[in-house]
């Protein structure tokens, strides 16, 4: 009752402070699997994939003020749809990974954007860890190698020399946390969507594998802000 208390007011236009402060709640109380059965409905699916801008047609980060609120609904998400199973088949009926790729894509080059980046990349790896036909959708339908690989490249700051060759500069600085953190959850979805590509049929996949591998051996010689979040990342 007190999730469908919290849904039934985030659905209504209330303020940022307040959406930010049910959305929390809801993500705490998401945890628990036995909470989450009777909430987790289409219509409530619907409800937190809107406040994460992910059902827009207008630019979905227009706004730097709903930035808090995007990052805790995607959230809510990823614990909704790690702990439920019947999240995960409504994920595939609302076409939520094709969505979090174009917002993932509104990312690109935007400022103070890093948390919400972090949590969508984190929300594609469940989505592609815990149900094997969102997996196949990425790798066939939504160039998820592409725009995963891109993720990966833009968190670590990669700069080309050649084509497949990245600037090796040992004198920068370490990644940020947060910068760490974003390549390590495109990491780990580049992983299971790539899981089965044992051939590369087409010239565009080899340049897209070619261009990956550049990336994760520029990935090797970076560094992160500790030792632990350096180890985690390699």
């Amino acid at each position: 009752k007190l999730c469908e208390g919290i849904l039934n007011i985030l659905e209504k236009d209330t303020k940022i402070s307040c959406q930010v402060a049910c959305l929390e709640a809801l993500r705490i109380l998401s945890r628990d699997k036995k909470v989450l059965v009777p909430v987790t409905t289409k219509r409530n699916m619907q409800i937190l994939m809107k406040l994460a801008k992910l059902d827009t047609a207008e630019d979905p980060l227009e706004r730097v003020s709903e930035f808090p609120v995007i990052v805790e609904a995607l959230k809510c998400l990823c614990n909704i749809i790690f702990n439920s199973s019947v999240a995960q088949k409504l994920s595939l009926e609302l076409n939520l990974a094709a969505m979090l790729c174009s917002l993932l894509q509104e990312c690109k080059d935007r400022p103070l954007v890093d948390d919400i980046k972090c949590f969508d990349l984190r929300l594609l790896f469940l989505l592609s860890l815990l149900h094997t036909d969102i997996r196949a959708q990425l790798r066939q339908e939504l160039q998820g190698v592409q725009v995963l690989t891109q993720a990966l490249e833009s968190s670590l700051s990669v700069r080309w020399t050649e084509e497949y060759k990245a600037a090796e500069d040992r004198d920068r600085p370490p990644l940020s946390l947060q910068e760490t953190d974003c390549a390590i959850e495109a990491l780990k979805a580049l992983f299971n969507v790539t899981l089965d590509s044992w051939n590369v049929h087409s010239k565009n996949e080899s340049h897209q594998f070619r261009y990956m591998a550049a990336i994760l051996r520029h990935c090797l010689l970076t560094t992160g802000p500790t030792e632990e979040k350096t180890e985690e990342l390699h």
